[in-house]
């Protein structure tokens, strides 16, 4: 509890921590309600949904060569401060198309915002790394675990709420309040400026072709001079299919398989036991993290994570799939709280940026090309039983993987310990 009390006396933390609750919240509200607006509107068309979650991930495509190095080069603060303001402006925009019934424009806006908002991370990351010790990266990891299982929890149920009430409009005004939110509790921190500027000040007439080839050069070699780094990164070309997958799958298996009439309704208990299993996931985690090295934590979650999405898939029974669902979700934290808490450590907060801007698109890329795959597949040649197949045996040879060659690295970087010890 010493070193969790440590971590929330630190204001510039507390405050980070409260606007990516603002802005979670609001995306998940927003992305939720618009899953099921799309469905409703076009329920023999499934492939708008998956059209509308590649929409979330194909912009990173399109800007992975800037993010990591607009995060190292300039103002890390101004950088997600003025994310949010954009991605404000921009739900607005999507309010207007939606009113207007622009299916282009819709899918345009998403796509923009979407770019928009992937120089956010790489930035908030950073400056976490720099306000915080290293003993607190674990914690920190932690508790952002904890704020996603209640988002879990809860934000599914929220998001159809006022989806049912409110309806579609509300539900963006919400998305574009949550961002405005963020940006000023983001813009009220007091940061560094070693921390918001570790490389000195730039301008971005300064940051030319040239300079962002070289910097992102630079990214790609620390990468592949540091051999930890190159076997957790090579793994999260499968998370992004992993990620990819189950931001669809289990709505469409409630859909046009085990609740066709209410889908909505189960959709909202799956969100609550999902939620609920990570929660407890993260609990159980803290417990037992003193026996566990985090590659241990790693590789066994995404293991026993992969077995159940294989399983899920040929379920034919509700009740059978909440319950391996909950299960699924009961791993989930040891694999976040493990890399989260590792990363911090082996990367240099002055090429923190460029990793993560590297880290994040190798994601989006197979997220892309899973979601692509799903929506030319899906129906039409593919069953929902071969698709979470072919998901749950990529999750699997990452679990295989992490196992062979994580463990030669067991002690390198630091320890669950301070997990145990926050929690």
């Amino acid at each position: 509890m010493t070193g969790l009390k440590q971590v929330l006396r630190n204001k510039n933390y507390v405050r980070l921590f409260l606007a990516t609750f603002a802005s979670q919240m609001g995306g998940i509200i927003g992305v939720t309600a618009f899953m099921f607006y799309l469905l409703k509107r076009f329920t023999n068309q499934p492939y708008y949904a998956t059209l509308a979650e590649l929409m979330y991930s194909l912009p990173m495509l399109a800007v992975f060569l800037v993010v990591g190095v607009l995060a190292d080069r300039m103002d890390r603060q101004k950088i997600a401060v003025n994310c949010d303001w954009i991605s404000a402006f921009l739900s607005l925009c999507l309010l207007i198309f939606v009113w207007v019934d622009s299916i282009p424009l819709i899918f345009a806006c998403l796509f923009i915002r979407s770019a928009a908002s992937k120089f956010f991370f790489p930035a908030e990351s950073a400056i976490i790394q720099g306000i915080l010790n290293k003993d607190d990266y674990t914690i920190a990891a932690g508790l952002n675990q904890m704020m996603g299982s209640l988002f879990m929890l809860f934000g599914g149920t929220l998001g159809a709420v006022v989806y049912w009430h409110f309806g579609i409009t509300g539900a963006i005004l919400i998305d574009a309040v949550s961002f405005i939110v963020s940006a000023l509790l983001i813009r009220s921190c007091k940061i560094p400026k070693e921390v918001r500027l570790p490389n000195g000040a730039h301008q971005f007439k300064q940051l030319k072709f040239k300079l962002v080839m070289h910097d992102f050069k630079q990214g790609f070699l620390y990468i592949l001079r540091n051999r930890l780094l190159i076997w957790l990164v090579s793994g999260f070309f499968m998370f992004g299919i992993l990620n990819g997958g189950f931001s669809v799958l289990p709505m469409f298996i409630l859909k046009y398989k085990l609740a066709p009439g209410n889908y909505e309704q189960y959709m909202v208990w799956a969100g609550i036991i999902f939620g609920s299993g990570v929660l407890l996931g993260t609990l159980i985690a803290s417990l037992i993290s003193t026996k566990l090295k985090l590659h241990q934590m790693i590789a066994a979650g995404v293991l026993v994570a992969g077995i159940g999405i294989c399983t899920l898939g040929f379920v034919n029974h509700l009740y059978v799939f909440l319950i391996i669902n909950f299960a699924i979700a009961l791993v989930l934290p040891f694999i976040n709280i493990g890399i989260g808490g590792w990363l911090p450590c082996i990367v240099d907060p002055q090429m923190m940026g460029r990793v993560q801007g590297l880290i994040n698109p190798l994601m989006m890329l197979s997220q892309s090309l899973t979601l692509g795959f799903i929506a030319v597949s899906f129906p039409s040649f593919i069953s929902i039983e071969v698709l979470f197949l072919l998901v749950g045996v990529c999750t699997v040879i990452v679990g295989i993987y992490y196992t062979i060659v994580l463990p030669r690295y067991a002690d390198y970087g630091t320890s669950s310990k301070a997990l145990q010890e926050s929690l």
